[in-house]
């Protein structure tokens, strides 16, 4: 699988720690984000991540910033993506089941690297359940028309 991965200068290390990780997964990752720790803006990798998955350049994603927040929000207005924070497994799981989200996004000022590539993981190994779930994807999307 390809991965998408981007970050602020909250989450650099962070990021670099989930890069290696996913590879050690065996999935290929593009780097959209920020590799210094200077001062810059998440909504700039938000939307370059939204804009590869949904553009077919990779097939999900992975944001990371100071709490996950900002740049899940910026990704979401990208028509057809659907960010989500994790901070725990669970939820990292059921956002895939249930919601076919395509980025998931953590902070780096909340989850350490272990919790982080467990988050990673449980999301990568879900599938998503269809059924009377994507009657509910249909319906986001059909919000999204309507914008």
């Amino acid at each position: 699988m390809k991965i998408a991965i981007g970050n602020d200068h909250a989450a650099t290390e962070l990021k670099f720690i989930i890069m290696d990780y996913v590879k050690s997964l065996g999935h290929e990752v593009v780097n959209f984000g920020t590799d210094g720790n200077e001062s810059c803006n998440y909504p700039e990798f938000g939307e370059k991540v939204g804009r590869a998955v949904v553009g077919g350049e990779a097939d999900c994603g992975i944001l990371i910033c100071g709490t996950g927040v900002g740049i899940s929000i910026a990704a979401n207005k990208v028509n057809g993506v659907r960010a989500a924070v994790c901070s725990d497994c669970a939820t990292a799981r059921l956002v895939k089941e249930h919601n076919n989200a395509n980025i998931i996004a953590f902070g780096a000022r909340i989850v350490g690297s272990e919790l982080a590539k467990d988050i990673v993981k449980a999301y990568l190994d879900a599938e998503f359940q269809g059924g009377r779930h994507q009657t509910r994807i249909d319906m986001i999307h059909e919000i999204e028309t309507r914008n």
